[in-house]
């Protein structure tokens, strides 16, 4: 198949380029299964589900995203998602199957919940404590009796309808036999509430039915604005999720018809109007227009589409009318392919989400311990079982592991969302966290820091039917220079040669076969002739003397600016490629860069990254050719520009989705920022419990203004995550 002939899907080259995450295939990895996971909060909630899940032989693969509340499950072929569901339900967990047609959807049904419950507990509030101001002004007897069952009696409904989500989750984990941090707040509340009313049929002097629902509105307040921050910072697989269109136009043969998403096949045709979003992959058939793609590559201006054209789910159409082809549809488009690539990425688990979840596996239970030994050695000590009874309420609570659970992925999320709004799509998990830790980058020059363009002047005499062979030739290749030739061509009109046996050599050229006669395009090696100074690739038809069809080499959009902003972070840069000794130096000279190794092989380019590494160096490779990709597979962490080979985009971490190379220089820093947040995050939740818990065991924290505090400490921990987002002024 030639190049010309070869689908493009220019959404997201990168999700064509090959394999998907684990979770994103089908077939002979087995069935995929996404469900819907409404109450998990926090790194607890996803040990238990993917360890759970795991533990089932029909369960291959199980990972959880917290930010989007789902887990994606690649299950043995006929395995249930209702056994799923059950096995979770028997874990404690809420489960239910999601629609991935309603992405998008779902709107902020939490969000509003929480905001609604806020409301109760805080009008309860205030009732509550005018009534303790006449009970602390001095009423006394039967007065301050009535006034407490008077607040008994508007606290004990508000609190059982706003504390509903701890009291929910604390039980669907306690009848599992688990814990997780809704245990000891629900403990807290309900033990301060069942003093309180104590106290009251006793006649006591004291209750403390204000303080608890201060407590409930001020953990419900800390709730929704963990929620908010989530929101904010919200995933960017949830913003590309908003881009699908739930309801298209088909053309019927009486006219046209509104169908679902869902009901789209490959081949029908999609009318398209001005103005709307492509519902599916494909290709135009009818209708000429401007296709605006900035949301899904960076591409800032429209690019045009007529018949032929293809076109992908997401892109808008701008000016006119289109009918196109679906070849895509569904799970298949590559909308939703980048969805979930950007979705494993986020979810990823790395070394600091390990030791997240193994610090939160032990935390929940030594919360427990660490409030029994309170309490017992506060009740020795003074024998006031109420005063004993508080203090350790205030240890349950403000021990509570939430900034702990928050610390990785919170920052995850921000990073992933900030490096694909600069047009970076992050395909594997760990990809951030090696490339925070590179300190060598090795660029490929050709496709990657250059670009071509031919000559045409050279070539104009050339016979037609050469000219014909030379354009199947460089149409059949996905080499840059291939691509460069065959633009230049086809800008003369000329129509390809129909080839036979055609073959592609990394880092020599390709070749095929034309009426029995062998041709081929690629090196100066590769046909036997002699190195020429110029750049380009030479032709040889047959045993015809080899020509050689000249290029003018230029430096690739950004390039100058990435290299650049490198060096001024004292990145070291190495230039290495196939090209002449030359051609090479020159690039090299113009970007300034000082380590160049010219005539390299795609064996040799391996060889080169190894001495590399054996050196100590971890190197970020950036390449786009065939001949790159086992560079690109052997560096510690690689890029690949939108316009790779794809072979060269499956083998990368990272693709650049824009046609430009600024972006780069984003991705380290990003990457190194978000290494730094998460170890700060760390740092803010290990001080906050090495300063908060002396003083709640020494009885100087009340269970308020430990409520206040475990809060605060999961709201610095998702500020500090956020500051991930704010891009760095030009």
């Amino acid at each position: 198949m030639s190049l010309a002939e070869t689908p493009h899907l220019a959404a997201c080259p990168g999700c064509v380029a090959g394999p998907l995450p684990a979770a994103a295939q089908s077939d002979a990895a087995g069935d995929i299964f996404h469900l819907s996971l409404p109450s998990i909060h926090c790194a607890a909630c996803i040990s238990t589900v993917e360890r759970g899940l795991l533990g089932r032989a029909d369960v291959h693969s199980a990972r959880v995203n917290l930010n989007r509340k789902q887990v994606t499950i690649t299950a043995a072929h006929g395995t249930m998602p209702e056994d799923l569901i059950d096995q979770l339900t028997d874990l404690g967990i809420e489960a239910r199957i999601l629609d991935l047609d309603a992405l998008g959807q779902d709107g902020d049904r939490e969000g509003r919940a929480l905001l609604i419950r806020i409301a109760i507990a805080g009008f309860a509030m205030m009732n509550v404590m005018l009534m303790s101001v006449a009970v602390w002004s001095g009423a006394t007897d039967a007065t301050r009796t009535l006034f407490h069952w008077l607040s008994a009696a508007i606290s004990l409904p508000a609190l059982g309808y706003a504390a509903q989500p701890f009291f929910r989750h604390a039980w669907t984990a306690l009848r599992v036999g688990r814990l997780n941090m809704d245990v000891p707040i629900s403990l807290a509340l309900i033990l301060t509430a069942a003093m309180s009313l104590y106290e009251t049929a006793a006649g006591g002097h004291t209750a403390y039915f204000d303080a608890t629902l201060s407590l409930t509105c001020f953990l419900l307040i800390g709730r929704y604005l963990d929620h908010r921050c989530r929101a904010t910072a919200r995933s960017a697989a949830k913003e590309l999720a908003a881009l699908e269109v739930p309801r298209i136009l088909r053309k019927t043969a009486e006219g046209r018809e509104t169908i679902n998403l869902s009901q789209a096949q490959v081949g029908d045709p999609i009318i398209v109007l001005p103005g709307a979003r492509v519902p599916v992959d494909g290709e135009v058939i009818d209708g000429v227009s401007n296709i605006d793609r900035a949301l899904l590559t960076g591409e800032s201006l429209p690019v045009a589409a007529n018949a032929g054209v293809q076109v992908s789910a997401g892109e808008v159409n701008l000016s006119g009318p289109l009918t196109i082809r679906a070849t895509a549809v569904g799970e298949d488009t590559s909308l939703r392919r980048m969805v979930t690539m950007i979705d494993a990425a986020e979810s990823a688990r790395n070394r600091y989400t390990a030791l997240a979840d193994r610090a939160a596996a032990i935390y929940a239970p030594a919360v427990h311990l660490l409030a029994l030994v309170t309490f017992a050695g506060w009740i020795t000590y003074t024998g006031d079982f109420r005063h004993s009874l508080n203090i350790a309420v205030a240890v349950l609570i403000i021990t509570c592991p939430c900034a702990l659970g928050l610390a990785v992925p919170a920052v995850s999320t921000a990073a992933a969302s900030r490096l694909f709004r600069s047009g970076l799509l992050v395909k594997n998990g760990t990809a951030m966290e090696r490339i925070a830790e590179t300190d060598v980058v090795v660029f490929d020059k050709t496709g990657t820091l250059t670009e071509g363009q031919l000559e045409v002047g050279a070539i104009e005499t050339m016979p037609s039917n050469t000219r014909a062979i030379a354009l199947g030739l460089a149409q059949s290749s996905t080499h840059p220079i291939s691509r460069a030739l065959a633009l230049g061509f086809e800008s003369l009109g000329t129509k390809a040669a129909i080839l036979t046996d055609v073959a592609e050599h990394p880092g020599k050229g390709v070749s095929a076969r034309i009426n029995g006669q062998a041709v081929k395009l690629g090196a100066d090696h590769f046909v036997g002739a002699q190195p020429e100074g110029g750049h380009g690739a030479w032709l040889q038809i047959g045993d015809d003397a080899p020509v050689f069809l000249p290029l003018q080499a230029t430096l690739r959009k950004g390039a100058e600016d990435m290299v650049a902003e490198l060096r001024k972070s004292g990145t070291e840069m190495h230039l290495i490629s196939g090209d002449t000794a030359a051609a090479t130096q020159a690039v090299a000279k113009a970007l300034g860069i000082n380590h160049v190794h010219a005539g390299q092989s795609p064996a040799d380019k391996i060889a080169y990254l190894n001495r590399l590494a054996e050196s100590g160096s971890k190197v970020l490779m950036v390449g786009d050719g065939l001949n790159d990709t086992g560079a690109l597979a052997a560096a510690y962490a690689s890029v690949a520009p939108a316009a790779a080979a794809d072979a060269a985009r499956a083998a990368s971490d990272v693709v650049m989705l824009g046609d430009t190379l600024a972006a780069l220089p984003e991705l380290i820093t990003t990457s190194r920022s978000a290494k730094r947040r998460i170890l700060e995050n760390f740092g803010i939740a290990a001080a906050y419990n090495a300063l908060v818990i002396p003083f709640a065991m020494a009885g100087f924290v009340t269970p308020l203004l430990a409520a206040i505090a475990m809060s605060s400490s999961s709201i610095v921990v998702l500020l500090n995550a956020m500051r991930l987002q704010r891009r760095r002024k030009a």
